[in-house]
């Protein structure tokens, strides 16, 4: 599928209109009850961590705390181009992999966090899923989030207004106005027979999100292990924490979560990307029906950074 099919033809990484604007979801902002740990490897590293998620006041949003104390707010305005995961930095200190948490954590509603990182600068892959974060979000529970004065806050979300794109080649990425959160995704894999083609669609609550997408778990092609590896990515993916598949033999360790669970962790992970835009402890998935198809980390994250854009004007 091309996007000039749906939108007309352009050949640049553009959006349409310019009009964002931010509407109060009649909640307020929420935070953790209680900490949450949890250890593991290192996706790319390999390097045991421990990632430790705190209570934070409301308005703080969600931020990490890596090396040496160093801040590093989980916006746009930190995201850097890296291989295969998202990352975040700030003042030469990153921290890596952060997608499958901060999806969870948008995803639940939690929106004011502080994160600290031990061992290492990677988020722990776990089962290369998001279900552990939920589950120990669930353990943890929620309440109201207050600021130092005591007071709650109001949570907002923003809305598209007019329909936005970005896109590369065959890749793509559209917002159309919605009064729900919608999430339309396509991936094609012409070359991997037991993959191929594959759509889902979901309306994005916490609920759907824990049933349908939390325990889909990333996925890579077995034949491209080796290249990946000699590029110093992945030094600790295993069959424990992805789904391995090849082109020419199908799963090797299945049997798969679902049907179309590859397709199903890409909105996963979009989810992940898109919390980056919030701000102050607002939500950062906006009001829309997000369509997307082949995109991956750097485009999400190029679209939240062309909406972000959009606001400073």
């Amino acid at each position: 599928m091309r996007l000039s099919r749906i939108v007309g033809g352009c050949t640049a990484l553009q959006s349409l209109y310019h009009h964002i604007s931010w509407k109060p979801t009649g909640k307020r902002q929420q935070t953790l009850a209680a900490e949450v740990r949890l250890s593991g490897i290192g996706l790319h590293s390999g390097a045991a961590t421990t990632a430790r998620l705190f209570p934070a006041k409301a308005g703080e949003g969600r931020y990490f705390v890596a090396f040496g104390g160093s801040r590093i707010p989980a916006t746009i305005e930190y995201a850097v181009n890296s291989s295969l995961c998202t990352t975040l930095c700030r003042g030469g200190v990153r921290v890596r992999t952060v997608e499958h948490l901060l999806s969870a954590l948008e995803a639940c509603g939690v929106d004011n966090c502080r994160i600290e990182i031990e061992g290492g600068e990677e988020v722990p892959i776990l089962d290369g899923s998001a279900k552990h974060w939920v589950e120990a979000i669930g353990h943890a529970g929620m309440c109201e989030a207050t600021d130092f004065s005591g007071n709650t806050k109001e949570k907002m979300a923003p809305v598209i207004c007019d329909p936005k794109y970005v896109y590369r080649g065959d890749s793509f990425i559209i917002a159309l106005p919605s009064s729900k959160f919608h999430i339309t995704y396509g991936i094609n894999f012409p070359k991997v027979p037991a993959i191929g083609c594959q759509w889902f669609s979901c309306s994005v609550d916490a609920y759907t999100y824990s049933k349908q997408i939390a325990s889909s778990r990333s996925f890579c092609i077995y034949e491209e292990i080796e290249h990946m590896r000699n590029a110093g990515l992945i030094q600790g993916g295993s069959i424990e924490n992805a789904i391995v598949c090849s082109a020419l033999s199908g799963w090797l360790n299945g049997p798969l979560r679902y049907c179309n669970e590859p397709c199903r962790h890409k909105i996963l992970d979009l989810i992940g990307d898109f919390s980056l835009f919030a701000q102050n402890g607002h939500q950062g998935f906006p009001f829309s029906h997000i369509i997307a198809y082949k995109a991956g980390h750097s485009l999400h994250v190029d679209f939240v950074r062309r909406l972000a854009n959009i606001l400073l004007k």
